[in-house]
């Protein structure tokens, strides 16, 4: 697009007109209506991920005083809010509309408007998750004395350009969006939903401790499960890297499993030299004995999308003899064996994030299994297939995602 023409690259058909060009002041008017009786108690707030939430829903508690809220500005619905408080995602702060259909009140430390003139409030909510008024607000403002907040006058806010088309398009471009949300919002919710029942079913469909039976079954199975030793299900793989046979880094991530650790970190952490390093092949399984608020006793996974790859010796590898190999993934993401592993770790060796913990005596840790490879193999099947559905959502989702963040660049002036 060129600043001559003033339209946008992408546009609905029908629509040709050149879009003007308004200040914020024209078409909007600064909120300063105090909360001085008090009769609103509805304190929001405004998150550049969540957009304008109940503070103590977004905060999990109140961090504003009930007897300072007089001094709060009163936010209607529609109204918009510029919270100054900046971040990643939010370089110059966001902007964000009160769609959650109530009054509320705002700090004062935000500035809230309401638009007066015919401006479609659902595109410009749209617009403002665009970063095409960034360049005014870094231009005419500043982070100020606190790196955490950006500063601007409201004179200098006011007179922020705003894109205009006609009041159709308008309606149409915060329409399509609008749209999209839903869809988001919509694969959003289904991810979130599996990635729950995923969880309740880890908790139901291993015996806890002391029982030698799940709380919830396949139809058919009978036999009470029993424990077996690492080492009488597995054997510890120590081949080294020592031909350069792979030159793939691999490290473990608690969401990911085993990954290139430079996918992972954006940067190779391992030596470039890795003949000293195990090599592990497809199929067999890595223990990492670095902790972290995701896996505090570690964490063990399978090598599944690469056919090999170089780990730290630091880990503790290993090949499945006679077990079924989904089954034991599935296990390994309970929280089932983090006492057997707690057992074998040296006292105090967690707080310096890595376990101390010896090879011989992790593969002496039990595992708990049903005798029954059948019964293994439908558990492990069954954890598989919602895998694949939330990795399918997900990547819907991220999709979907990105679909918007190119279309929000293209479809604004």
């Amino acid at each position: 697009m060129t600043e001559q023409a003033k339209v946008p690259a992408i546009r609905f058909a029908g629509f040709t007109d050149p879009w003007e060009q308004r200040k914020l002041g024209e078409i909007a008017d600064k909120v300063t209506e105090k909360n001085l009786d008090g009769n609103i108690t509805e304190v929001l707030t405004n998150s550049a991920e969540y957009g304008v939430i109940n503070q103590t829903e977004f905060f999990d508690h109140a961090v504003a005083k009930e007897s300072n809220i007089a001094g709060y500005y009163v936010i209607a619905p529609g109204d918009f809010v510029y919270n100054p408080r900046i971040s990643a995602t939010a370089p110059v702060g966001p902007i964000r509309r009160n769609t959650l259909g109530i009054h509320g009140v705002m700090s004062p430390l935000y500035t809230v408007f309401r638009l007066t003139d015919a401006v479609d409030g659902t595109y410009l909510s749209h617009f403002f998750k665009t970063n095409g008024w960034h360049g005014f607000m870094k231009l005419e403002g500043n982070s100020g004395a606190r790196s955490d907040r950006f500063s601007i006058g409201d004179a200098t806010f006011f007179e922020m350009p705003i894109p205009v088309p006609s009041s159709s398009e308008q309606h149409a471009i915060g329409s399509f969006f609008s749209r999209l949300d839903d869809l988001i919002t919509l694969h959003q919710r289904k991810y979130d939903k599996l990635v729950i029942f995923k969880k309740s079913m880890l908790e139901k469909m291993f015996p806890k401790d002391g029982e030698s039976v799940p709380e919830i079954r396949f139809a058919g199975f009978t036999d009470p499960w029993e424990q077996r030793k690492l080492g009488d299900i597995a054997e510890r793989v120590t081949r080294k890297n020592e031909n350069n046979e792979s030159d793939l880094p691999l490290t473990i991530s608690a969401q990911h499993g085993l990954i290139d650790q430079r996918l992972f970190f954006n940067a190779q952490v391992a030596s470039r030299d890795m003949s000293g390093y195990y090599l592990l092949r497809q199929g067999e399984f890595a223990y990492n004995k670095s902790t972290s608020a995701d896996s505090p006793w570690g964490a063990i996974k399978r090598l599944t999308r690469y056919e090999k790859g170089c780990v730290s010796t630091l880990y503790i590898c290993f090949a499945l003899l006679n077990a079924n190999p989904d089954y034991l993934v599935t296990y390994y993401e309970t929280n089932r064996w983090h006492k057997a592993v707690q057992m074998i770790a040296a006292e105090g060796a967690r707080n310096h994030g890595l376990l101390n913990i010896a090879p011989d005596d992790f593969f002496d840790t039990m595992v708990s299994l049903p005798e029954s490879q059948a019964e293994q193999q439908t558990i492990g099947a069954f954890f598989s297939r919602l895998d694949s559905l939330i990795t399918l959502h997900q990547r819907k989702l991220e999709l979907l995602q990105n679909i918007k963040k190119s279309l929000l660049d293209k479809m604004f002036v």
